[in-house]
């Protein structure tokens, strides 16, 4: 039977991922087998299990800090935001329906078997779960029948360390409040506090530390400092889409309102040299060196905004000039012909619209979702990245709709399908239309498609050449560059918090 540690934080953004993903690495090195846990997780950035199922990203990145293969039962209920008053439900891996928040929260209390049948699959085959709350404890209005939270820890008996975010401002309002506000059964699961995100010189906060435990009651069992850590972040409020820096090579994304797998255009951040960039106004476009057009969970909402925003105009107008334009999942029907939704599974208004025609593809959406691990190459590729030709993928696919192509794919793909827990997998039936490419266009379905690194170092590479310079760097491993932040968030945590105490939380000893 598994120990339990879980992470609440006093807001969204105050670090709960990461500080859980530190612990999972820390508990790793210490010789324990340590799995991730969020019951609920709301996010556009997911993931495709090896068995086909689909999940949070940000438990996926816990996972792989804690040495393990990313499995459904770590997140058993995603949330993925179709429109601003409902989500598409996703249980066990596979989509439920599109709910109204009024109707998910008459059926949530339903899901609390499911919640309770995942983690109990944990509890089996792991020392450690560490879990992750979502958003506050303390948000009064949303207590009742919580599974995420407070209501989470005591039906799994887990005790609470509360964080806070220092770094954008009222540190005590926000971790004392939480406290205050919390039921005097709830207090008593908080076993410490952490300050997150600190600048500056950690000796002049010992005061600070001293009127927390004082107020709360609570011990401060670390204050973390900010760090200059590349881990994957799935939260909408990340730094790194406010990112307007740019480096020799400006790769602009641009910034879909339901933008989704961000995360899959990290590897060029690993690149000296290299920019990434969310734009979302055409004033901030300017002149890039690439283009990416991300997944989205809306895709014909999203294609009718670049529209009305002036985005698809001043694209094109890119594309003329030899920019090239790299559309993945949603951005690839996007830069199709045309997008049809006669089920109206995206919403009720538009069922189908003209895309920006830069690809010869139509989409139409079908009511099943395609979701799967994939293997594959480039196939016939031109343009500037011609170079492409018969260089290897492994990613993933996450997407309703099918593409139909009058011209000969870019990328030939064959399924991946899983023999066992530990990922041994073989190659299974060919399947359909993944990527297309004419000119300096290019477009596929497959997430990770950057992440093998022959094809992000000759992306780069080949951006590098055509503005008459030469790229000295070298690729780097995705999964190399992966392990040494993890290697390093895990240090800089380890170095900040009392992991004595910690541990004592763990085995009952605080």
């Amino acid at each position: 039977m598994a120990k339990s540690i879980m992470i609440q934080g006093t807001m969204s953004n105050a670090g709960k991922s990461i500080f859980a993903a530190a612990l999972c690495r820390i508990l790793k090195q210490d010789g324990y087998k340590v799995a991730p846990f969020k019951s609920q997780n709301m996010a556009l950035n997911s993931y495709v299990t090896d068995c086909g199922l689909e999940m949070g990203r940000a438990q996926v990145m816990q996972a792989e800090a804690a040495g393990v293969v990313p499995e459904a039962a770590m997140n058993p209920i995603l949330l993925k935001p179709t429109t601003d008053v409902g989500s598409q439900v996703i249980v066990n891996g596979k989509v439920m329906g599109n709910m109204k928040a009024t109707e998910y929260f008459q059926h949530k209390k339903e899901l609390i078997p499911v919640v309770l049948s995942a983690y109990e699959k944990l509890d089996k085959e792991y020392d450690i779960i560490v879990i992750e709350g979502a958003g506050s404890p303390a948000e009064l209005n949303l207590k009742q029948d919580d599974i995420v939270n407070m209501g989470l820890a005591k039906m799994v008996d887990a005790p609470v360390i509360l964080i806070g975010d220092i770094d954008r401002g009222g540190i005590f309002a926000q971790l004392i409040g939480t406290v205050k506000l919390l039921e005097e059964d709830e207090r008593e699961r908080i076993k410490g506090l952490v300050v997150n995100k600190f600048r500056g010189d950690r000796k002049l906060f010992d005061d600070g530390v001293q009127i927390l435990e004082e107020k709360s009651g609570k011990k401060v069992v670390g204050v973390v400092p900010y760090m200059n850590v590349d881990i994957e972040d799935e939260d909408s409020l990340s730094s790194k889409l406010e990112n307007d820096e740019t480096e020799m090579i400006d790769i602009a994304v641009i910034r879909l309102p339901k933008i989704s797998n961000y995360t899959d255009f990290d590897v060029f951040r690993q690149y000296t040299g290299v920019s990434v960039r969310y734009v979302s106004d055409v004033s901030k476009l300017k002149t890039p060196d690439m283009i990416i057009i991300p997944g989205t969970k809306n895709t014909i909402a999203d294609c009718i905004w670049m529209r009305e925003s002036g985005l698809e105009a001043a694209v094109k107008q890119c594309v003329s000039r030899n920019i090239p334009v790299f559309g993945i999942c949603g951005g690839y029907q996007i830069l199709g012909m045309t997008i049809e939704d006669n089920q109206h599974l995206e919403g009720d208004s538009v069922q189908k619209i003209r895309g920006m025609e830069l690809l010869p593809i139509r989409t139409v959406f079908e009511e099943e979702k395609r979701q799967a691990k994939v293997r594959g190459q480039f196939k016939k590729v031109e343009g500037i990245f011609l170079e492409l030709a018969g260089k290897e993928i492994d990613g993933y696919e996450i997407h309703m709709g099918r593409s139909i192509s009058e011209k000969e794919e870019m990328i030939e793909i064959c399924e991946v399908l899983s023999n066992s827990q530990y990922g041994v997998r073989d190659t299974g039936i060919v399947a359909g239309i993944d990527g297309c490419n004419v000119g300096n266009v290019y477009g596929s379905y497959v997430h990770g498609i950057f992440d093998n690194e022959k094809i992000s170092e000759t992306i780069v590479r080949k951006l590098y050449e055509k503005k008459g310079c030469e790229f000295d760097g070298k690729s780097v491993s995705r999964e190399e560059y992966k392990e040494q932040q993890y290697e390093k968030l895990a240090e800089i945590v380890r170095g900040n918090i009392d992991m004595e105490y910690i541990y004592g939380i763990i085995f009952g000893k605080d």
